[in-house]
C-alpha cells in the first residue's frame, strides 16, 4: 500500500508531501491544475519511462520519495532479496533527477538501478491511465494479458523451450544438408586430391630436409675433394705422422732433459688426441657425402612433388598433411551423411512432437482461461450498467511460434444480437471507459498488495453511469487501496479520502499544490465540479446528497 509521496522541485511543484490512506483516495481539480504531475512524479520514482524534462525550472535537481507498507507476504520481498536489499516493514523508494538528465535511485538507502525500480513497481502499483488504453486496445498484447490472467508462466516456458529446441534441431539438419550438398558438388575433386596427397604422404618439415639434402648433394663433389685433402694432411702422411715422430724422438731423450720435456710431451699427446677426433669427424663427413646419382634424383623428384602440391592447393608445404586431414573430414561428411541425416531427422521429429504437445496444452489452458475471463467480465460489467453488453475472448489459429499457435483478441458487443468487434471500434467513449475498467480489474484480480491507480477512468460518462463507476471503484478499494484522478462529482463523492489539486500563478512562477479536504471543503469541491466556477447553495445541497448516497 502506498503510504506517502514527497515531491521536491519537480515540474511545477516546489515541495509537496502527501500521506495516502487505505480505501478510495480521490484527487480532483480544475483542468490544468497539475493532477497528471502527481502521476508523472510517482512514475518517475517507480522507474517508469516517461517525460525527460522533470526538474523544476530554476532548480539544479528534482527528487521524489515514495514509501509503501510491506507486509511479510508481499511479492516485492523476493525482488529485494535478489538485489541484496535489507527487508523492513516499510519500503522507501527515492530517485533524484539532475538538471543534466542524470538519474540516481535508492531503495531503503541502497543505491539501485532503474531496472530494480521497475521490477519493484510491478508488484507495488497498477496504473490505468489514458496512455494505458492503447495497450489494452491493441490485439497484439491480448494473448499476453490472457496468459498473465491465467498464470501460464510455467506453460509458456515449456512451449518456448520446445520451440527453441525444435528450431535448433531444424537448423542442425539444414546445416548438415547444406554441408552434404556442398561435399557432393566437389566429391570428385575431394577424392582425387585425398588420393594424391595420401600417395605422396608428405610430412611436416620434410620439404626443408629435402632441400638441405639436395643442396648438399649438389655441392658434394667439390667439397669432397677438399675434405679428402684435409684428411690426408691430418693422417699419418701429414700432421699425425709428424706429431708421432716428434713424440717418439722427445720420449727418447726426455730422461736426460731433467724434466724440461714433460710439458711439451703432454701437449703433443693432447694434440694427437684432438687430431684423432678431427680425423674421425672428417671421415664421417666423407662417408655422408658418399651417394649415388640416383639418390639426388629421388630427392629432387620428391621435393618438386611436395612443392607442386603445395602450389596447387595454395597451402604451405608443411601444411599439406593437415590439409589432407581437412579434405578427409569433408569426405567423411559425405560418406557418413546418410547416417547423420537419419539421426537429425529423428531429432527434428521428436522436437516437433514435444512442441505440438506443449502448444496443444497451452491452447487448452488458454481456452479455459478465456471462458473464465469472459465470465468475470460479465460479472464486472453488470454493476457498471452494462449488463446487456457481451465481452468475448476470441481465439484463432496462428502460425506456430515460441508462444504457441494461438491469436487472442478481446471483442465486445454492446447489445445482444449486435455484431461483435474490437473494443475501440464498437464501444462509445463512455462504454469504452467501463469496458477498460472492468478488464483492468479482471486482469489484476490475482495480484496481491497492489495499489491501483486510475487516471480519469470515468471520462465520457456521467450521471448514473458515473455513479456506477464510482461504486465499483469504492468496492475495489474495500479490499486494498485505490487512487483515482477524476473530473466526475459522482466518483469524487464516493471517495474515502479527498485531495484537491490547485495551481497558483504569479508574475515570476507557476506552482501546483495538493490540499487535503475536510468535510466542508469536500462539499464545496464537489459542488464546484457540479456547477462550475460559481458554487451555489443548490450545488452544495446536491453535493451533500451525492456524499450521503
Amino acid at each position: 500500500m502506498l503510504r506517502g509521496l514527497d515531491i521536491r522541485e519537480m515540474l511545477i511543484v516546489d515541495r509537496l508531501e502527501l500521506a495516502f490512506q487505505p480505501g478510495l483516495n480521490v484527487l480532483t481539480g480544475e483542468t490544468g491544475a497539475g493532477k497528471s504531475i502527481l502521476l508523472d512524479a510517482l512514475g518517475f520514482v517507480l522507474g517508469w519511462r516517461g517525460r525527460a524534462d522533470l526538474v523544476r525550472q530554476g532548480a539544479d535537481q528534482g527528487e521524489v520519495t515514495a514509501w509503501f507498507d510491506l507486509p511479510a507476504s508481499h511479492p516485492a520481498i523476493a525482488i529485494l532479496q535478489e538485489a541484496g536489499i535489507a527487508i523492513e516493514d516499510e519500503l522507501i523508494l527515492r530517485r533524484v533527477n539532475v538538471r543534466d538528465g542524470r538519474k540516481t535511485a535508492w531503495v531503503n538507502d541502497r543505491r539501485v538501478s532503474g531496472e530494480v525500480l521497475r521490477n519493484l513497481s510491478e508488484t507495488l502499483v497498477e496504473l490505468h491511465g489514458q496512455h494505458d488504453d492503447r495497450e489494452l486496445l491493441n490485439p497484439r498484447g491480448h494473448r499476453q494479458m490472457l496468459d498473465t490472467y491465467a498464470g501460464l508462466e510455467v506453460e509458456l516456458d515449456r512451449v518456448r523451450g520446445a520451440w527453441h529446441a525444435m528450431a535448433t534441431a531444424r537448423r542442425n539438419l539444414a546445416a548438415t544438408e547444406a554441408r552434404i550438398a556442398e561435399a557432393k558438388s566437389e566429391e570428385d575433386f575431394l577424392r582425387h586430391a585425398v588420393a594424391e596427397l595420401d600417395a605422396l604422404a608428405p610430412e611436416a618439415g620434410e620439404e626443408a630436409t629435402l632441400d638441405t639434402q639436395r643442396r648438399l648433394m649438389q655441392a658434394a663433389e667439390k667439397i669432397r675433394a677438399d675434405i679428402g685433402k684435409a684428411a690426408e694432411a691430418l693422417g699419418m702422411g701429414g700432421a699425425e705422422g709428424m706429431a708421432s715422430d716428434a713424440l717418439r724422438w722427445l720420449q727418447g731423450v726426455a730422461g736426460q732433459a731433467e724434466g724440461r720435456l714433460d710439458a711439451p710431451l703432454a701437449s703433443i699427446e693432447q694434440a694427437m688426441l684432438t687430431l684423432d677426433e678431427a680425423q674421425r669427424g672428417v671421415a664421417d663427413c666423407l662417408d655422408a657425402l658418399s651417394f649415388n646419382t640416383s639418390e639426388l634424383e629421388e630427392a629432387e623428384e620428391r621435393l618438386f612433388a611436395i612443392r607442386g602440391l603445395a602450389r596447387k592447393h595454395n597451402v604451405l608445404p608443411d601444411d599439406l598433411r593437415q590439409f589432407a586431414d581437412e579434405l578427409r573430414g569433408r569426405l567423411a561428411v559425405l560418406d557418413d551423411g546418410a547416417r547423420d541425416l537419419d539421426h537429425l531427422r529423428e531429432a527434428v521429429s521428436a522436437a516437433q512432437t514435444s512442441y505440438d504437445a506443449a502448444a496443444l496444452d497451452i491452447h487448452k489452458r488458454r481456452a479455459k482461461a478465456a471462458k473464465a475471463l469472459d465470465a468475470a467480465m460479465a460479472g464486472e460489467l453488470a454493476p457498471l450498467k452494462m449488463e446487456r453488453a457481451v465481452f468475448a475472448t476470441t481465439m484463432t489459429a496462428a502460425d506456430a511460434g515460441p508462444e504457441g499457435r494461438d491469436d487472442v483478441a478481446f471483442t465486445v458487443a454492446t447489445n445482444p444480437g449486435a455484431p461483435a468487434g474490437p473494443l475501440n471500434k464498437i464501444a462509445s467513449g463512455g462504454e469504452l471507459s467501463r469496458f477498460l475498467l472492468a478488464l483492468k480489474v479482471c486482469l489484476t484480480q490475482a495480484s496481491q498488495g497492489l495499489t491501483m491507480i486510475f487516471d480519469e477512468i470515468d471520462r465520457g460518462v456521467g450521471g448514473a453511469t458515473a455513479d456506477a463507476v464510482g461504486r465499483r471503484l469504492a468496492e475495489l478499494a474495500t479490499e486494498g487501496q485505490v487512487l483515482v484522478v477524476t473530473h466526475s462529482p459522482q466518483v469524487a463523492a464516493l471517495g474515502r479520502h479527498h485531495w484537491r489539486v490547485e495551481k497558483h500563478q504569479d508574475a515570476q512562477s507557476t506552482t501546483s499544490t495538493v490540499v487535503a479536504l475536510d468535510a466542508n471543503a469536500r462539499i464545496d469541491e464537489i459542488a464546484r465540479m457540479l456547477s462550475g466556477d460559481k458554487v451555489t447553495d443548490a450545488a452544495r445541497e446536491a453535493a451533500r446528497a451525492l456524499i450521503k448516497i
